[in-house]
C-alpha cells in the first residue's frame, strides 16, 4: 500500500490536468490508468508515416479557449479546419441535392438561412420546453410553429437531426431538449497534424503514472480514500475521479460506501453515445477541389451524409465520415470493410465510377472500448443542464469527479475535460489556479 496526497483515476486530459496543477503545488500525486497508454480518448495513430486522431480531432472554437492557450505553451502546430460543429455554411461545403446535383452558391445560401431562422425559433420552443422532452420533440414543434411548407420544413429537419447524431452520436428522440444548448463556437476550429495526443504527453511530462493499473473499488469516508487496482492498492487524502461515465454506469467501478443518491441520479441522465470515425484513404483525391466537406441531402444521405477532406494534412487523399447514431448503431458489428463498402456506395452516387478502392480504412470502436462505452456522454430526456454541475460537486471534500461530463459550458470536448481537472484542483487546493502555468515545467 502506498500513500498519496491525491490519486488521480485516469490518464485522459482531465486526469493529467489535475494532477499537474497538484504536483506543481507540491502534492504528492499518483494517477492510475487502466490502459496501456496515456490519453484516454484523445489517442493518435501512427501507421507508415500517417496520422490519425482515433478520438478527439478539433479544438471547437479556439477564441478566448483556455484549450487554445495551452497547445500554444505546448508548442503544439495548429491548422485551421472550420466544420467540426456542423456549420451549414461559413467555409466551402459542397452540397448534394436528393437527386444528386450540386447545389448552386445561391441554394445553399438559401439552405443555410432557412437554418440559421428556424435556429433562432429553435431556442425559444428549447427554453419553454417542458422537463422530458426531447430535442426531435423541440424540433417538431418549432416547425410546425414555422408553418413552412413540407419540402422546406423536410430539408432543415433533416439537416438538425444529422446535427444531433454528429454533435452528440444519438438520435434526436433520445437527446434531451437542451441537449445542444452548448452547441456554440466561438471563432475558428482548429486541428492538430501531429496529433492530438501530444497534449496528454506534454501533460504527464515529469508525473507519476502507473499504467495497466484499472482501478476497481474505492472505499472513502472522510478521512481519506483507499484505492484498489488491479496492481495493488493506493491510499489517499483525495480522490479525483475522470472515469467517463459509461465506466460509472457499468458497475465496473465500485464505491464503499455508494455514491450519494443526488450524484447517481445525476450520473443517471446521462449517456455514452455511438459514434465513430471512418477514415477512407485513396491513392488519388476523385472528389470536389476547394472544399472542407462534402454533403448529401435527401435519402440518399440518411446513414452517410458528410464527408470532411483531410487530405492537406498529410497530403494523402483521405475522407473522414462518422458512423453516427443510428447508423452508429446499425452498423457496431459490421467488419471494417463492410462498413467501407456502405460508405463507397454513398460516394458512387455522387461521383460515380471515379470512386476508387481506398488503399486504407481506419474505423473507431469506442462503444466497444471496456474503458469508456462511448464516445462522450450526451444529455437523455428528463436530465437538466444542471445535472453536469451535480456531476462536479465534491464528496465529503475526499471524492472529486472531472471530466468532460462534468462540465456544463461547452461539454463533450477536450476543452471542458481540460477545465474540469482545473477546477478539480482549484477545489483540492482551495486556491485559484492561472491556466498560464500549466504549462510550466515540474
Amino acid at each position: 500500500m502506498k500513500d498519496f496526497d491525491t490519486i488521480v483515476v485516469g490518464a485522459g486530459v482531465s486526469g493529467l490536468t489535475a494532477a499537474r496543477f497538484l504536483a506543481q503545488a507540491g502534492h504528492s500525486v499518483v494517477v492510475l490508468e487502466a490502459r496501456d497508454r496515456i490519453g484516454g480518448r484523445t489517442w493518435t495513430e501512427r501507421s507508415d508515416g500517417i496520422i490519425s486522431d482515433r478520438g478527439a480531432s478539433w479544438i471547437h472554437g479556439i477564441d478566448d479557449n483556455p484549450l487554445t492557450d495551452v497547445v500554444r505553451g505546448f508548442g503544439m502546430r495548429t491548422v485551421e479546419f472550420t466544420v467540426g460543429s456542423y456549420q451549414p455554411d461559413g467555409r466551402p461545403i459542397a452540397y448534394y441535392s436528393p437527386t444528386g446535383e450540386r447545389l448552386s452558391d445561391a441554394e445553399i445560401q438559401e439552405f443555410a438561412d432557412d437554418v440559421r431562422a428556424f435556429d433562432r425559433h429553435l431556442a425559444t420552443t428549447v427554453g419553454a420546453s417542458e422537463l422530458g422532452s426531447s430535442y426531435e420533440d423541440a424540433i417538431d414543434a418549432t416547425l410546425a410553429a414555422i408553418g413552412w411548407d413540407a419540402d422546406r420544413a423536410a430539408r432543415v429537419r433533416e439537416f438538425v437531426l444529422h446535427r444531433s447524431e454528429e454533435q452528440y452520436g444519438v438520435r434526436a428522440g433520445l437527446l434531451d431538449a437542451h441537449g445542444l444548448d452548448d452547441d456554440t463556437v466561438e471563432g475558428d476550429e482548429v486541428v492538430f497534424p501531429d496529433g492530438f495526443d501530444r497534449l496528454a504527453t506534454n501533460l504527464a511530462t515529469g508525473l507519476d503514472v502507473r499504467l495497466e493499473h484499472e482501478v476497481t473499488s474505492i472505499a472513502w469516508s472522510a478521512a481519506g480514500a483507499t484505492v484498489s487496482s488491479t496492481q495493488g492498492t493506493f491510499t489517499a487524502t483525495q480522490v479525483v475521479v475522470t472515469v467517463p461515465i459509461g465506466v460509472l454506469k457499468s458497475g465496473d467501478l465500485s464505491f464503499d460506501p455508494a455514491l450519494p443518491e443526488w450524484l447517481t441520479g445525476a450520473i443517471a441522465g446521462f449517456e455514452m453515445n455511438n459514434f465513430e470515425k471512418v477514415f477512407l484513404r485513396f491513392p488519388t483525391k476523385f472528389w470536389d477541389d476547394d472544399v472542407y466537406a462534402i454533403r448529401q441531402q435527401g435519402a440518399a444521405g440518411e446513414w452517410w451524409h458528410s464527408w470532411y477532406d483531410l487530405t492537406d494534412l498529410h497530403g494523402v487523399p483521405t475522407l473522414l465520415t462518422f458512423a453516427a447514431g443510428p447508423s452508429g448503431v446499425e452498423t457496431r458489428e459490421w467488419r471494417d470493410d463492410q462498413i467501407a463498402e456502405s460508405v463507397l456506395d454513398a460516394l458512387r452516387g455522387l461521383y460515380g465510377e471515379r470512386v476508387e478502392t481506398p488503399s486504407q480504412v481506419l474505423v473507431t470502436r469506442w462503444k466497444d472500448d471496456p474503458y469508456s462505452h462511448g464516445s462522450y456522454a450526451y444529455m437523455k430526456p428528463g436530465s437538466t443542464p444542471e445535472d453536469h454541475d451535480l456531476l462536479a460537486t465534491p464528496v465529503d471534500g475526499v471524492l472529486h469527479f472531472a471530466g468532460e461530463a462534468t462540465w456544463t459550458d461547452d461539454p463533450a470536448t477536450v476543452t471542458a475535460a481540460l477545465r474540469s481537472g482545473h477546477r478539480a484542483a482549484q477545489n483540492i487546493l482551495g486556491r485559484d489556479l492561472p491556466f498560464d502555468g500549466l504549462t510550466d515545467p515540474l
